[in-house]
């Protein structure tokens, strides 16, 4: 089942005996065990309620003995076993011993005072394996993905609405672009905007550029951007602020050049006619941050993205030789690129 479906269920009080929940997007996966925890557990029984397994270091068969245990003075009880790595394609280290076959046969007869939730940081499952046909079969699967932008930027505007603020055309878009895709991320910077906007009031652009955390990767994302919409006095003030952090100029160099290869690629990728989603895959990126880099490399053609990574190299080389001072090389390579 998907995520919302699940989700859903679980507010009515419609509990399956079994969830496996895996993806990248651990923020939902702790999302549906938080959910799940507050509608099956008084907050007073939860030492009594909740256990907790981890399934690298213990066997499926003390996660199964527990679930198949009554209840001690409570009705019904959550048990969670992380790392469910048996149920992907991953090499099996050897060091515990899961009986598969015994959880097979709980799932043909599962305790009625007992939720399992398995959880699975990995995109994919082994669909080879019996038991994962099996757990498709009963529809005990909810994949935790990353969001695409669309969802994103409409689960960023649903939490700025539940905490009683609103945002400004595009201070979504904005904050993916400098906060990054992550649930986990956006929710902490989200909490920050709320206390700055107050109940009833709207974050700005300008606003936002004052709250948000970026790491120096994000900062160089929205650098280049700013550069690429030829807003230089941005651009400018936000290298002045990279290297008031101390932050080395070698490493600004690589960053920079890092995301011009992104650009290239996704250019190159795109012309041969894969798709955004494709190119996500083929990359190992968010397809937010495809999208964007794409518009970057929109304004170049291929020939002048090569011409870019090439003086980026060439920088790169002048500076690690001491033939030029680091600040000036970066200062005059944004400036050519301006121009």
């Amino acid at each position: 089942m998907d995520y919302r479906t699940a989700i859903k269920r679980i507010d009515k009080g419609e509990f399956a005996p079994l969830y496996v929940c895996y993806g990248a997007e651990t923020y939902l996966i702790r999302g549906m065990i938080e959910k799940l925890t507050n509608r099956i557990v008084n907050p007073d029984d939860r030492t009594l309620a909740v256990s907790r397994f981890d399934l690298s270091e213990t066997p499926l068969d003390a996660l199964l003995d527990e679930a198949e245990t009554l209840p001690f003075m409570v009705p019904r009880k959550l048990v969670i076993g992380t790392n469910a790595s048996f149920l992907t394609g991953a090499k099996d280290s050897g060091k515990i011993e899961h009986r598969l076959d015994r959880l097979a046969a709980y799932m043909s007869s599962p305790a009625e005072f007992t939720v399992i939730v398995l959880t699975v940081e990995a995109d994919k499952l082994d669909e080879r394996k019996k038991l994962v046909k099996k757990l498709k079969e009963l529809d005990a699967l909810v994949p935790c993905a990353q969001l695409s932008e669309a969802e994103l930027v409409r689960w960023i505007e649903q939490q700025a609405a539940q905490a009683g603020f609103a945002l400004a055309p595009g201070v979504a878009e904005r904050l993916i672009l400098y906060a990054g895709a992550g649930l986990q991320g956006l929710s902490k910077e989200l909490e920050k905007c709320a206390l700055y906007a107050g109940q009833g009031g709207t974050l700005t652009e300008e606003a936002l550029e004052q709250l948000v955390t970026r790491t120096i990767e994000q900062n160089i994302f929205a650098l280049i951007e700013h550069i690429v919409q030829l807003r230089m006095e941005q651009a400018f003030t936000m290298l002045s602020e990279l290297l008031r952090r101390k932050e080395e100029p070698i490493k600004i160099v690589m960053l920079i050049a890092r995301q011009f290869r992104i650009m290239f690629q996704v250019k190159d990728l795109s012309q041969q006619g894969y798709s955004q989603q494709q190119i996500a895959s083929q990359l190992g990126l968010h397809p937010y941050a495809v999208k964007v880099a794409a518009g970057q490399a929109g304004r170049f053609d291929a020939r002048r993205l090569a011409a870019i990574l090439q003086q980026l190299a060439d920088l790169d080389y002048q500076m690690k030789s001491g033939k030029i001072d680091k600040v000036l090389g970066l200062e005059l390579f944004l400036l050519r690129l301006a121009a």
